[in-house]
């Protein structure tokens, strides 16, 4: 028998005579949606999503994208949705991701570059004094939020109690870790640019050629997050060379930038990001029974201790090393 949330994706694609054409599951990811494609009559595809309105919401992904598609930008058109039960059909951008496409040793220099080339438009268009209202700042109270997830659930994972004693001391690092982030130059934040996010649409020129999948999590914020995360990437190692390349090309594109300010974000924003990333690996692994993440975490340690080693974050330094142990930045089950 189809459960109670089959039978509503049915009762959804029959509204648009759909339900009768084959589908084949695609994907998933760290959240609850799902994705499927439609198989039309006439070659043509859909993709539709499924997410379920208790774990996800629809709206600001609906939104971003309408948004984004009025700068410019390469993302998928909403044809139908139903904002109450969670299900979108979308337009198929195709299946190369720039993960599949770098696992086929593709020119990975190419592919930041044009990933690099839609965060300096971005930057240079979406100001803040033009983004939307529905786009929320990366505010301290959900910056707190979100590096407490690895005080929450990555101390469980390596079977340690919380130091709950100490919490205060790492809430007031950051709180003031904050006060020098919001400083910096701001734009709208895309929150989870990496290679399985972003598809080569070979048909379109220049950042058009860069296909934005997964932004409803958008914010605005530090302008160094999203170029941090596509080459601090939790689930692959990017030649340092280009690396290096990616960041010069970006600040030539910005010289009223001074490189030591754009470093200090750059370590704020990353020591943030990873923090966040291995207590969402740790919950997924405890909370969703999905352990496939955690062959990542030495990685993201990696990149965690390179921030650290930025004066600005002394204190976080001295706070990790007194609660988490070398031997306890590895996952052993």
């Amino acid at each position: 028998m189809n459960s109670s949330r089959e039978i509503e994706k049915e009762v959804f694609l029959k509204k648009y005579n759909l339900d009768q054409f084959e589908k084949k599951l695609i994907a998933g990811d760290a959240s609850f949606r799902k994705y499927e494609r439609i198989f039309l009559d006439s070659d043509k595809t859909l993709i539709l999503m499924d997410a379920p309105p208790n774990f996800e919401k629809i709206k600001p992904f609906i939104t971003i994208a309408k948004y984004l598609l009025q700068l410019g930008f390469s993302v998928p058109i909403i044809y139908h949705y139903d904002d109450i039960n969670g299900f979108m059909l979308l337009e198929d951008l195709g299946d190369n991701t720039y993960t599949r496409l770098l696992e086929k040793n593709y020119n990975e220099e190419k592919l930041y570059s044009i990933a690099l080339s839609v965060l300096i438009k971005i930057h240079k268009s979406a100001t803040k004094k033009n983004i939307p209202g529905f786009v929320n700042p990366f505010s301290s109270k959900r910056i707190i939020k979100e590096v407490c997830l690895f005080h929450e659930w990555y101390f469980p994972l390596i079977k340690k109690k919380p130091v709950y004693t100490s919490i205060q001391d790492y809430i007031n690092i950051w709180n003031k870790l904050i006060k020098v982030s919001v400083e910096f130059k701001t734009s709208l934040i895309l929150f989870d640019y990496h290679v399985d996010n972003l598809l080569l649409l070979d048909n379109k020129p220049g950042f058009k050629a860069c296909g934005l999948l997964d932004f409803q999590d958008a914010t605005y914020g530090p302008i160094t997050y999203d170029l941090m995360s596509l080459l601090e990437d939790a689930r692959r190692n990017v030649n340092p060379g280009v690396v290096i390349k990616m960041k010069s090309k970006y600040l030539d594109s910005f010289p009223e930038i001074k490189k030591d300010d754009f470093e200090t974000s750059w370590a704020i924003m990353s020591a943030q990001r990873h923090l966040r990333v291995l207590g969402t690996f740790a919950r997924l692994k405890i909370r969703d029974n999905k352990s496939h993440y955690l062959i990542h975490i030495p990685r993201v340690w990696n990149y965690l201790e390179a921030s650290l080693n930025h004066p600005i974050l002394k204190e976080l330094k001295l706070w990790l090393d007194q609660n988490v142990k070398p031997e306890e930045r590895i996952y052993n089950d």
